[in-house]
């Protein structure tokens, strides 16, 4: 028996939406954009992105449509490996998807189109790259109309992008506040003075902000406003745009753990074990997914091992995802991805009746998790207890390759110097205890020249 599902983040556009049938995904297009799709495909444009890799590639299939009586046609996009959020990106990640969007929407100019939304979710990345994954986002262009976009590119991409670079790197999490992008007003209250005397920054948020509120209480007809603007001077907002995102940098100041392999009390031939390790498991198991939690610069994220494997990289400090991120864009790297994760705070389930944006445990499990030099962080510095570190990583993989670090390494005893010693649960007994309950313990190596134990664990207790 067939299992038809639609998707709770596709609901906003009538043009179609997303549905699940039999465990893959589909799009359905609705009749009201039939015109579009077929000027979409007809006109070349289609092909032309997916071939620049800008746009995800789709196949029309004959399969029943969730909702028959709108449907015109159902296509089946190319899978994404894995879903991730604009709130959950580097700065140069969002700043590369900004660009993206810029340029689908010059391309699209050029052949008779234009973008109707330019959300940053609209972003995914895929090979490394920045991919629009919605089929349904262009619409025709109308010589005179303005961008009907611009507003949402504004709060989506130029305003958290300017927050971040010349305010605070932090700020690029009011993303996960405002799912609808940052709201000009509060951007231009937030951002320094100085950026006034930014022309583009100026004129696409402060200036931007101020016509808002204008016409706040008199709302005025799309087609008068900017009245009479030509394909031309559409380009000319373009490029302002694009060099107004371009001009905006972060500079990559040092943070707590940005800088952490040259710090680490590890010596060569330890940190050569431990990768060997890695490497040799995944060789072993040949994962599909994996997270690396914790996964700093991503040097572990490079010893996996497997045909397929795709590691989605996790960490708390941006400037060790920027880093990592800037290694995958110069390596050309297809299978990693770079994302900034408090796992004491994980990306929860967001938007409209928590169902537009995937919870972390929603988007999982992985074939593999990695925790490696995470534990202790998570136990003594943020004092979550053994057993509950142990459920959450039941939840979220199907294995684990965790490391365990002693309170006699000189790691853990720098995390207790400025606090009391409460930690009496904290030893190898105790883990291996807390983790037994849920996991089968396959192998437990003691990594040479350290204290420090590398485990490999499946889980075998899954938390509900």
């Amino acid at each position: 028996m067939s299992k038809v599902s639609r998707l709770g983040a596709s609901f906003r556009d009538p043009s179609g939406f997303l549905f699940t049938h039999n465990g893959g995904l589909y799009r359905q297009i609705n009749h009201s954009y039939a015109a579009e799709y077929d000027r979409l495909m007809g006109s070349g444009l289609y092909e032309r992105l997916v071939k620049a890799g800008l746009l995800i590639p789709h196949r029309e299939v004959d399969i029943s449509p969730a909702e028959p009586d709108l449907a015109y046609k159902v296509i089946q996009p190319e899978s994404v490996r894995f879903i991730s959020y604009p709130y959950e990106w580097s700065f140069d990640q969002l700043k590369d998807a900004a660009l993206t969007t810029l340029t689908l929407q010059r391309r699209a100019l050029k052949a008779g189109m234009s973008l109707k939304d330019a959300s940053a979710y609209n972003i995914q990345f895929v090979n490394g790259k920045p991919t629009l994954i919605d089929s349904l986002s262009f619409e025709t262009y109308q010589e005179g109309l303005p961008w009907v976009a611009y507003r949402q590119f504004c709060q989506h991409f130029l305003a958290p992008l300017a927050l971040m670079a010349r305010r605070d790197i932090r700020l690029g999490q009011l993303l996960r506040i405002y799912i609808d992008g940052i709201p000009l007003d509060l951007a231009s209250r937030l951002l320094p003075w100085s950026t006034r005397f930014n022309l583009g920054v100026f004129t696409h948020i402060h200036a931007h902000a101020a016509v808002q509120a204008r016409f706040a209480e008199r709302p005025i007809e799309r087609s008068k406003m900017q009245a009479g603007m030509s394909r031309q001077a559409m380009f000319g907002l373009l490029d302002s745009l694009e060099a107004t995102v371009r001009g905006l940098k972060w500079k990559l100041d040092k943070t707590e753990w940005g800088h952490y392999y040259e710090m680490t009390n590890y010596s060569n031939a330890a940190f050569e074990h431990k990768k060997r390790l890695v490497a040799e498991w995944t060789e072993r198991l040949q994962p599909k997914l994996v997270w690396d939690l914790g996964a700093n610069t991503g040097v572990f994220s490079r010893q996996v091992r497997g045909a397929e494997a795709y590691v989605v990289a996790f960490d708390i400090d941006p400037l060790a995802v920027a880093q990592n991120y800037l290694q995958v864009k110069e390596a050309g790297e297809k299978n990693i991805l770079p994302l900034i994760l408090d796992l004491t705070n994980p990306s929860p389930a967001l938007g409209w009746d928590n169902r537009e944006r995937d919870s972390l445990a929603q988007r999982g499990p992985a074939d593999l998790v990695l925790a490696l030099a995470l534990v202790h962080h998570l136990a003594i510095s943020n004092n979550v207890p053994l057993p509950q570190i142990a459920d959450f990583f039941a939840g979220i993989g199907r294995w684990l390759a965790i490391e365990f670090i002693p309170k006699s390494d000189s790691q853990v005893q720098k995390l207790l110097r400025s606090r009391e010693d409460i930690f009496s649960h904290y030893t190898r007994e105790d883990f291996e205890q807390s983790f037994g309950r849920r996991f089968k313990i396959h192998s437990g190596v003691q990594i040479c020249e350290s204290e420090r134990t590398l485990y490999l664990m499946e889980c075998v207790k899954p938390l509900q």
